[in-house]
């Protein structure tokens, strides 16, 4: 069978660098004993590594010419290769409401989505590696005080430790893409709970950097008419910072601080 096209509307770059995708595919050893999903195999370089590990193995992808190219390709697989869209997915019909490790080369203009959806189903993913943007991967592991510390971070640290583990250059690509990739890997932490109204949460963190380069007294006002009447006492948050200068735990803090507010 002739290979796939790559569809620019999916966002597809097929990675053909074979030790890359085998180093992709060990990413997943990290959480072992768990069956793998993977996300937009295209012609499968990275699912014939992962069939190798002889773990249950599932694959989702949303291009027909991919579907019928890796049913041709694996046969083993033939039942495990899903025609469908994550996004729009309900992953505890995956392995039977049973956790699994979440990888793939992701198409770069939803991994966002993706993460986003991972962390909806948490309890469902304790794991989940892959390539993405570098750019993203950078905004996914920067720690507060970087200019690349934001809504992304804030939102899946909170949740996950996150490995940037190396770069990808644009050349071991088909067709190459304009920026570098990354392969990251994010592991559940041991957080339970924020200890505060999480849809709150989501929503100040949302909120504050939208403004990110004003100070919270400013970009506060998207949720309260006049933050500074606020009750601090207690917190070590000062609305003269930045969001890129606060942590996980003093936007947990202030979450609590404004409920009553609201």
């Amino acid at each position: 069978m002739k290979q796939v096209r790559a569809k620019k509307h999916l966002g597809q770059h097929f990675l053909t660098d074979l030790d890359i995708a085998r180093r992709i595919a060990d990413t997943v050893d990290a959480c072992p004993n768990l069956p793998v999903l993977e996300i937009g195999p295209g012609m499968g370089v990275l699912t014939q590594y992962l069939a190798a590990k002889q773990r249950p193995l599932k694959a989702v992808e949303i291009d027909r010419e991919s579907v019928a190219y890796l049913n041709e390709t694996y046969p083993q697989l033939r039942n495990n290769i899903i025609g469908e869209d994550f996004l729009r997915m309900d992953l505890r019909t995956i392995f039977g409401g049973k956790p699994f490790v979440l990888t793939g080369n992701y198409p770069y203009d939803i991994s966002s989505q993706i993460f986003f959806k991972m962390l909806d189903n948490r309890d469902l993913i304790p794991c989940c590696t892959g390539m993405i943007q570098r750019e993203v991967a950078l905004r996914m592991a920067a720690q507060p005080g970087n200019k690349q510390y934001g809504i992304l971070s804030v939102m899946v640290q909170a949740w996950y430790d996150v490995e940037y583990l190396f770069t990808v250059d644009e050349h071991v690509f088909n067709p190459p893409p304009k920026v570098k990739s990354a392969v990251i890997r994010m592991t559940r932490n041991r957080t339970a709970s924020l200890g505060c109204n999480e849809d709150l949460f989501r929503r100040l963190v949302k909120a504050v950097f939208n403004q990110r380069r004003k100070m919270l007294r400013v970009s506060l006002r998207q949720l309260l008419p006049d933050p500074s009447g606020i009750d601090l006492s207690g917190t070590d948050i000062d609305l003269t910072l930045r969001p890129e200068q606060l942590t996980i735990a003093q936007f947990a803090a202030l979450t609590n601080v404004l409920e009553p507010y609201l």
